[in-house]
């Protein structure tokens, strides 16, 4: 048995707890998990109870890091694994945690592909197939990177990537514009007729602006 002779929060921003026993030994735990535990200072602790506070507490931490994570932008499964394996969390834990998460739906890998999906459409227009690749890399099972690019339809996303690269070609004359654009549509993954077809349309367009 150990005896709680001291237990202290962290103020501010910190989210730790100290305790302290009465064998001269300190360890912290999270606060949420100390709070939720209802820890006293004159509480005893038997050394299985210790244990079973500190594997705890290592779960916490990692729910907290994933959680963390996931507020910046959605994420793939795969990389949520990935931060977690960097941060120090063993496999077996990162996988509880995020079957957690799943269950939750904090993480899930079609919402994620659509969030994928719909923002390349919206602020960086690409191929299906480099829209595919991007989320082969991140982990995504084949069947959902299918599903989600059905709405993807690359003569319009070559249209719509070119009428943003065609501000910057203002000035260029019509060899310049043709071998600049074309670069810019292979770097987005379109195939070779795609590009084709949309330079000549934009330039014609840019040609029908003129004065």
């Amino acid at each position: 048995m150990a005896l709680i002779t001291a237990l202290r929060f962290g103020k501010g921003r910190s989210k730790k707890a100290s305790l302290s026993l009465d064998d001269n030994s300190v360890f912290s735990l999270e606060a949420e998990l100390a709070l939720k535990e209802g820890l006293e200072v004159g509480q005893e602790l038997t050394a299985s109870h210790i244990a079973a506070l500190k594997k705890a507490n290592r779960r916490q931490r990692c729910y907290d890091a994933a959680i963390h994570f996931l507020g910046y932008r959605p994420r793939s499964r795969q990389e949520v694994c990935q931060r977690l394996k960097q941060n120090g969390f063993d496999k077996e834990l990162s996988e509880t945690v995020i079957s957690d998460l799943q269950q939750q739906k904090l993480v899930d890998d079609a919402e994620f592909a659509r969030f994928w999906v719909e923002n390349r459409q919206s602020f960086s227009p690409r191929s299906r197939y480099l829209i595919g690749l991007e989320l082969k890399q991140k982990g995504i099972p084949k069947e959902i990177i299918e599903s989600a690019l059905i709405i993807i339809n690359d003569d319009e996303s070559a249209y719509k990537a070119a009428q943003g690269k065609t501000r910057s070609l203002k000035t260029a004359d019509q060899q310049s514009f043709r071998r600049r654009m074309g670069d810019f549509l292979k770097r987005r993954g379109f195939s070779y007729g795609i590009i084709i077809k949309t330079i000549e349309r934009v330039w014609q367009e840019r040609q029908a602006e003129q004065p």
